[in-house]
């Protein structure tokens, strides 16, 4: 039986590193194409656009991750896809709330090259990745997950957690237009939206399109 060709996105605003985990993928892992993107808003629209993609990797300083509304939603959208993070971060905290949110595995990028694709194989093979250094990590109070936001009325910083994307997504939603609508304005594919409209709904904290857009109301008016 023809085996099924391996493809991957890396998902980070780092050209260089970008390469250089393309280069281990295709020639370690033996991965047919690596497509890249350097901010969540394009990788979500590179992953909509294609159904082969096996394996995607996502830096956690790359613009559009300042939730993990937004990591949850790609593994909501995409179930077939392993999801994991290549992150610089060694902090307890953003460990583990990538694990909450649902990924593969937290690959840091500090690692050596051979143990770096060890890693990534063990995600590909089906294996939750956690790496061995989290039972050393210091756990402060700084780094305690903060409390729920209201999901009735979110406060304005919600809003700087949503991607360009999101928002666009969100101001039209409040308009009461449908996916199919915001797609064609914002020159996007359903599937797309689909996927930001589950960012919005996991970052506003609800769960139906008309409690989003009076949350969205509410984020979107403008300061008194």
């Amino acid at each position: 039986m023809k085996s099924r060709k391996l493809i991957a996105l890396i998902a980070d605003d780092d050209e260089f590193f970008r390469m250089a985990l393309a280069s281990i993928l295709t020639s370690k892992l033996k991965f047919a194409e690596v497509v890249q993107a350097a901010s969540l808003d394009e990788a979500v629209e590179k992953l909509s656009a294609r159904s082969d993609i096996s394996l995607a990797l996502f830096d956690l300083a790359m613009p559009g991750i300042e939730s993990p509304a937004n990591l949850r939603a790609v593994r909501d959208c995409f179930k077939t896809l392993r999801v994991a993070v290549v992150s610089g971060s060694k902090s307890r905290r953003d460990v583990l709330t990538a694990l909450e949110a649902g990924v593969h595995g937290y690959v840091p990028k500090g690692l050596g090259v051979t143990e770096l694709a060890h890693a990534l194989q063990l995600i590909v093979d089906g294996v939750i990745y956690v790496p061995p250094s989290i039972a050393t990590l210091p756990s402060t109070a700084e780094e305690r997950p903060a409390p729920p936001r209201d999901a009735v009325s979110p406060p304005k910083s919600a809003l700087a957690t949503l991607t360009p994307r999101q928002r666009g997504v969100l101001a039209l939603l409040v308009e009461g237009k449908s996916n199919k609508a915001i797609a064609r304005d914002l020159d996007l594919g359903e599937g797309t939206v689909k996927v930001h409209m589950a960012a919005l709904f996991r970052s506003l904290g609800v769960s139906t399109r008309t409690a989003a857009a009076v949350a969205g109301g509410r984020l979107l008016q403008p300061e008194p």
